[in-house]
């Protein structure tokens, strides 16, 4: 049902465009096991609920809100706002770089269960949805305890549902959790927006 391999170019006149990914045994493995074991039920429900990682409208609404006020809550807003921009764009522009295939493409009895099928066919790598929530999970580090740890498993519990409609490999999905934090982290350097992450509550008594 599922094949692996490994990274791979054109080896004429050296690496081309768009690079080839393959997933991994582990991927592989992953994706099976959610085929078979899936249904109607559950891919609905993480097809509805993967849709919130779609955050430009709530950044947008967040950078008006924050127009007038304070100026921490303004920089809050400008940061928002700018890393909503560059977590769309640069998933966008790494899928022109690389070829995968999604897992949902290459399965019948996942389609049988209720898998759907989802995006352009060749845009597996990396998962832009995961990409949103990585950025979110980083930013979020500046926010008190409760808020922090109740967002960042919203973060995670979304790019997780990516798996479960076999949009992206587990791969896809580590790697763009991972790449939307990294961004996130670096655009503070253009914001100001706090670098620390807040002991706020951290050991507050239970």
């Amino acid at each position: 049902m599922f094949k692996t391999a490994r990274v791979s170019a054109s080896r004429l006149r050296g690496p081309s465009f768009p690079v080839s990914v393959r997933p991994t045994k582990a991927d592989v493995v992953a994706a099976r096991f959610i085929a078979r074991n899936t249904a109607p039920a559950p891919e609905m429900v993480a097809r509805a609920l993967t849709w919130g990682a779609d955050e430009k409208v709530l950044a947008a609404a967040g950078w008006l809100a924050s127009r007038g006020r304070g100026e921490p809550l303004r920089r809050a807003g400008n940061h928002a706002l700018l890393v909503t921009v560059a977590a769309s764009l640069l998933p966008h522009g790494l899928k022109l770089l690389f070829d995968q295939t999604r897992p949902d493409r290459r399965t019948v009895i996942g389609h049988l269960h209720g898998v759907p099928f989802s995006g352009k066919r060749e845009d597996a790598f990396p998962s832009g949805h995961a990409l949103h929530m990585g950025a979110l999970a980083s930013a979020a580090g500046a926010l008190p305890a409760g808020p922090r740890r109740a967002i960042r498993a919203v973060a995670v519990g979304i790019s997780l549902t990516r798996l479960v409609v076999l949009a992206h490999w587990a791969s896809d999905v580590v790697a763009g959790f991972a790449l939307g934090a990294a961004l996130e982290r670096f655009l503070r350097l253009c914001t100001g927006y706090p670098l620390d992450t807040s002991t706020e509550n951290d050991h507050a008594d239970p």
